[in-house]
C-alpha cells in the first residue's frame, strides 16, 4: 500500500503542475468590477483565485495532505515575530492588488503600518490595493516551479522588497531581493530576513520534515 501511495505522489508531481493553475478568462463577454471580483473570490473559497495582470482568472486546488499543516508553521513564526516588532501586520492568504492590476494571495505577506494607515476602509475591506513589503510563497506537489517563481518576481517588479519561495519538494529556499539575481539554498537549517525584517529569523526544519 505505502509502493502504491508512493506512486501515486510521484505522478502528482509529475503531472499537476503541468495543468495548474487552470486559466479562465471572462472578458470581455462578463467584466466583474473590483468589488464583484471580491465577491466571486468569497463564494468560491474552496477554490484558491487569483488574477494575472492581463485578467485571466487562475484558479488552484486548497492544500492537499501536510501542506497545510507546515504552512501554519511559517505563518506562527511570522506571526510572533510581528508582535515583538510591531513596524507591520502579517496576513496570509490575503488578496492584494499590485500595481499592474494582478491580484495575488501569497502564502504570507508582511506589510508595514505606515503604509496601511493610508488606506481608506473601503480599501481595508476588499484586497488591499498594494504590493507588500515581504512575501512568501510555498510550493506544494500541485505547483509548478517556475510558475511560483514568475510570482516572486512579479511581486519584486511591483515593490515588494523581500520575497521567499519555500520549496520542501526539493528542500530549497529562493531569496529574492530588488535588482538583483535570487539566492538558491539547499537545504538550509534556517533562514534570515535581515535587514528588511530585522531579527526575524524562521526554522526551516518543520517546513522541510513532515509533521505527521
Amino acid at each position: 500500500m505505502a509502493t502504491n501511495d508512493s506512486t501515486l505522489a510521484e505522478r502528482m508531481e509529475r503531472v499537476l503542475p503541468n495543468v495548474l493553475p487552470l486559466n479562465l478568462r471572462l472578458d470581455p463577454i462578463i467584466e466583474l468590477t473590483e468589488d464583484q471580483f471580491v465577491h466571486f473570490c468569497e463564494m468560491n473559497e474552496i477554490v484558491r483565485i487569483e488574477r494575472s495582470a492581463d485578467g485571466l482568472l487562475e484558479l488552484s486546488p486548497l492544500l492537499v495532505g501536510d501542506g497545510g499543516a507546515r504552512t501554519i508553521q511559517v505563518i506562527m513564526a511570522l506571526g510572533m515575530w510581528e508582535r515583538t516588532d510591531e513596524t507591520g501586520v502579517a496576513v496570509t492568504n490575503a488578496g492584494f492588488i499590485l500595481p499592474n492590476t494582478a491580484m495575488r494571495a501569497p502564502t504570507a505577506a508582511w506589510v508595514t503600518k505606515s503604509r496601511l494607515a493610508r488606506l481608506t476602509i473601503e480599501d481595508k475591506r476588499g484586497f488591499f490595493p498594494l504590493c507588500p513589503d515581504f512575501v512568501i510563497e510555498m510550493r506544494w506537489i500541485t505547483d509548478g516551479l517556475t510558475v511560483l517563481q514568475a510570482k516572486i518576481e512579479e511581486y519584486m517588479a511591483n515593490g515588494a522588497r523581500l520575497g521567499w519561495l519555500l520549496d520542501p519538494l526539493q528542500r530549497q529556499a529562493h531569496i529574492y531581493r530588488p535588482n538583483a539575481e535570487p539566492e538558491i539554498l539547499d537545504n538550509p537549517e534556517s533562514i534570515s530576513a535581515d535587514p528588511e525584517l530585522p531579527g526575524f529569523t524562521l526554522n526551516l526544519n518543520p517546513i522541510w520534515e513532515p509533521v505527521f
